[in-house]
């Protein structure tokens, strides 16, 4: 992984961050079948996916305003979470908590807003965190407190990933190298979208 902050352009060090796999599915669901690779549509989200759109496809957003931009066109999960969930006994595997893209190697949930994802042929800007809902626990009893936590200060901490919107449109697959470019200073920390 290459991290450059344009206010320093100071590379960090590290391993190299990879996608894992890739996931769509053209239905509203929970979950995402792994498919071979995914097609990045500019100011859309993944081509054939049940959330692209240029307006809001989540069907609890759209209930309360369809009009809204879609700033969720792209669900990306670190695939640490995963060994994480495995480690407190939940058997959850890469694209059953509905995402588009998982890594390994980045620290996607530290990452400010704004941040631009360099992934295969694409480009994804981060907006904000997952809100995980009840879905998660509907799926596996015992889940939602592993993604949805309250820390020593009181915040609530949202682990199920971050959201974006697709600023360059093609081609992810997996083992394709993610490249970070920070956005210019103050960095704005994540919230939920």
């Amino acid at each position: 992984m290459t991290v450059t902050d344009p206010s320093t352009t100071t590379p960090s060090s590290g391993t190299t961050a990879r996608v894992v796999s890739v996931h769509a599915s053209g239905v509203h669901g929970f979950s995402k079948p792994a498919v071979d690779e995914v097609v990045l549509i500019e100011g859309v989200g993944v081509a054939g996916d049940a959330h692209a759109g240029v307006t809001v496809q989540h069907r609890s957003r759209v209930a309360a305003d369809p009009s809204q931009p879609n700033l969720r066109q792209v669900h990306l999960i670190h695939a640490e979470l995963f060994d994480r969930f495995a480690a407190a006994g939940h058997d959850v595997a890469p694209g059953d908590l509905g995402e588009n893209v998982t890594t390994r190697g980045i620290d996607l949930l530290g990452l400010p807003v704004g941040t631009r994802l360099t992934i295969g042929e694409a480009v994804v800007t981060v907006t904000g965190l997952r809100n995980p809902c009840q879905q998660i626990n509907d799926f596996r009893p015992g889940l939602l407190k592993q993604v949805l936590r309250r820390r020593d200060d009181g915040e609530v901490e949202r682990l199920a990933g971050v959201m974006g919107i697709v600023s360059r449109g093609g081609t992810v697959r997996p083992g394709d190298v993610v490249d970070v470019a920070l956005p210019t200073s103050p960095h704005l920390p994540l919230t939920r979208v």
